[in-house]
């Protein structure tokens, strides 16, 4: 198929690029390159645009007859959302429908959207499954399951053909070490413990150590970036038009915090410097996915099931980048 992958510069979607590709499909990534980094994609299949640019959108569906589409771009820091909700509602909401009203201006009707596990909010039991209560607690939240729900009313009403993966902490990087993450700021757990091993910060911060888990830190699952990656491949190999796929993507497995970070000292052999602090707001205890599905209907499983061999392949690429794609 020929494949338009929209944030497909960022940390997950180049990722998925790099699978569609060894999976024999044709590719072009559309990004803005706010966040996303344009040495993560490779040469020769890059469009620079935003999804507020409808045009742009359905120019570069015809110009490269467009099969299916999948959409990575968003906005995904969670206390920003609260803090600037219109920012949140305008790009991955309003840039989703203008994406999903460009496909539907050049009859391409497949799309794989890149959703979360925070349109749970907090869940009432772990494992979460799909058909847990959907409470998000943020507008980041709230926009993704909006464009879960719009997705459905476009397969409908117009014949599209969708799966909303939703995926809990993707982390790890490629394990031949090319690729890797590259945020500014960042904000997730992996790969701010490595910084303080690369003498860039001085210690991580922990929230909370009172929480009911075994050692008082919350407890996350943890999956591999290239495990999220195949997991896309194989929903967008699978799209029935008038049909959606909703899927948890996750381990089944939680580690807590504390856990990361033992793993962190042992993979990268520095000491981590840790400072404890009061609870954030909204941080559930645990959240942990139930992948039954997506493993019984696509066959998916992932192959990092353990925090250390994903540290590792994180580590392989921070000790070697560690300004990131900046070198």
């Amino acid at each position: 198929m020929n494949i338009l992958v929209v944030g497909g510069a960022g940390y997950i979607g180049s990722h998925a690029v790099r699978a569609l590709f060894q999976a024999g499909h044709a590719v072009r990534v559309f990004d803005s390159l706010e966040y996303g980094h344009a040495a993560a994609v490779p040469g020769g299949t890059l469009t620079v645009g935003d999804l507020a640019d409808r045009d742009a959108l359905e120019l570069v569906l015809r110009a490269n007859a467009i099969d299916a589409v999948m959409q990575f771009a968003a906005y995904t820091s969670v206390p920003e959302s609260v803090t600037d909700p219109a920012r949140y509602y305008k790009n991955n909401l309003v840039g989703s429908l203008n994406l999903l009203e460009a496909m539907r201006a050049v009859g391409c009707k497949k799309i794989v959207f890149s959703s979360t596990a925070a349109v749970y909010g907090i869940p009432d039991h772990v494992p979460i499954l799909e058909s847990s209560p959907k409470k998000p607690i943020n507008p980041y939240g709230f926009t993704k399951l909006a464009v879960e729900h719009a997705m459905a009313d476009y397969a409908s009403a117009f014949g599209f053909g969708f799966a909303a993966l939703r995926y809990f902490n993707a982390c790890g990087a490629a394990t031949d070490g090319s690729i890797g993450e590259d945020h500014r700021p960042e904000t997730h757990l992996i790969p701010l413990i490595l910084q303080v091993a690369l003498g860039q910060r001085q210690n991580v911060a922990v929230f909370g150590t009172d929480y009911p888990t075994p050692d008082g830190t919350c407890i996350r699952d943890y999956i591999h970036v290239e495990d999220l990656a195949d997991a896309h491949v194989r929903a967008i190999e699978r799209l029935i038009p008038g049909q959606g796929m909703t899927y948890n993507v996750g381990t089944g497995s939680g580690f807590s915090v504390r856990e990361v970070i033992d793993a962190c000292r042992r993979v990268t052999g520095h000491p981590i410097a840790v400072v404890e602090r009061p609870r954030r707001a909204g941080d559930p205890p645990a959240l942990v996915a139930s992948s039954d599905a997506i493993r019984r209907d696509l066959g998916w499983s992932p192959r990092f099931t353990t925090v250390e061999p994903i540290v590792a392949s994180a580590w392989a690429w921070h000790s070697t980048h560690p300004n990131g794609f900046e070198g």
